[in-house]
C-alpha cells in the first residue's frame, strides 16, 4: 500500500506558531524532507520529535524528488517541510507534489503559518482582493516592468524583498505607482516584529536614516485609485511624466507607466501630454 505525502507548514519565526496536528505529523512520519537539516532539528528537538530527515532543497529537488518518491511507493510517510512557513510558497516542493499526484498519491496539506498571510491580516489594507509576486526582481529595469504590468490591478500586491534592496524597491514603487499606501512587515512573529505604513517616499527616508536594515521583509502595495471614465487632465498627464522623467525613467517607459495607471492608451497619454505621437 503506498505511502502519504504531508506537506507541513512550520514556523516562521516564533516557534510556539507550530500546530498540535503538525507536531503528531511530523512524529509519526517516517522520513521528514528538509531545506536544511540543522535548522530543522532544532524546530524538532524543541518538541521532542527524533524524526528520520533527508536533505531537500533546490539545488537537489530534481535528483531527491525521484528518490522520496520511490519511498512512498513502498508505503512511507513523508512529511515536507521548509525552513520556514509554508512549502512550496517561494520555497521547494512544486516537483514532488505534482509528480506524486500525478501517480496518484495521496497529498494531505498540514496548514500553518505564511508570511503573506500574516503580513497581510495586521497590515491595514484591502483584502478582498491581493497578488503575490514572490520576490521582486533584482534588477532595476526588470523589477520596474513587473510593477508597471501588475500597476492595474484592483488588489492588494505582495511581495518578499531583501533588506538590502528594499530602499530601492520603494524608489521604483513611487516611480511606477505613485503615492500609494505601502506597508513593510519585518521580522514576522519574531522579537523584533514591526510593521512600517506610509508612502513609498516617507518609508524610504525612514529607512535612509535608519541606515542599515535588517531581518526578513513582506512588502505590501495598497490598491490604486480607481481608474477615472475618461482619464487624467492635460496639466496632471504632464505633471506625471515630468516627475518620472526627473526620476530617471526613459521617456517611454514613463509614457507606458502612466497608460497603465490611468486606464488610457499610450496615444491618449502622448495626447494629454502635449506630446507628438
Amino acid at each position: 500500500m503506498a505511502g502519504t505525502l504531508f506537506v507541513v507548514a512550520t514556523p516562521i519565526g516564533n516557534l510556539s506558531d507550530l500546530s498540535f496536528r503538525a507536531v503528531e505529523t511530523l512524529r509519526s512520519a517516517d522520513w521528514i524532507a528538509c531545506e536544511d537539516t540543522r535548522h530543522t532539528r532544532k524546530l524538532l528537538s524543541r518538541y521532542g520529535i527524533e524524526g528520520r530527515l533527508v536533505s531537500y532543497h533546490e539545488h537537489n529537488e530534481k535528483e531527491r524528488s525521484e528518490e522520496l518518491l520511490e519511498r512512498l511507493e513502498k508505503g512511507a510517510t513523508i512529511a515536507l517541510v521548509t525552513d520556514a512557513g509554508t512549502p512550496l510558497i517561494s520555497d521547494p516542493g512544486f516537483r514532488l507534489v505534482r509528480k506524486a499526484s500525478e501517480m496518484g498519491l495521496r497529498v494531505v496539506p498540514v496548514p500553518g503559518a505564511s508570511a503573506i498571510m500574516t503580513a497581510l491580516c495586521a497590515a491595514g489594507l484591502e483584502t478582498d482582493r491581493f497578488f503575490f509576486g514572490g520576490f521582486l526582481p533584482r534588477k532595476p529595469a526588470e523589477r520596474r516592468r513587473l510593477l508597471e504590468e501588475l500597476s492595474a490591478l484592483e488588489a492588494t500586491l505582495i511581495f518578499y524583498e531583501a533588506p538590502h534592496r528594499i530602499r530601492q524597491a520603494l524608489e521604483d514603487i513611487e516611480a511606477v505607482m505613485g503615492a500609494r499606501p505601502v506597508v513593510i512587515a519585518r521580522e514576522l512573529t519574531k522579537l523584533h516584529e514591526e510593521f512600517l505604513r506610509g508612502s513609498p517616499a516617507a518609508l524610504r527616508e525612514l529607512l535612509e536614516r535608519r541606515g542599515a536594515v535588517q531581518g526578513e521583509i513582506t512588502l505590501l502595495i495598497g490598491k490604486g485609485e480607481s481608474k477615472p471614465a475618461t482619464g487624467g487632465g492635460q496639466q496632471d498627464v504632464a505633471e506625471q511624466l515630468r516627475r518620472l522623467e526627473q526620476q530617471g525613467m526613459p521617456r517611454m517607459e514613463a509614457i507606458k507607466a502612466i497608460s497603465r495607471r490611468l486606464g488610457l492608451p499610450k496615444r491618449e497619454v502622448y495626447r494629454l501630454a502635449g506630446l507628438q505621437d
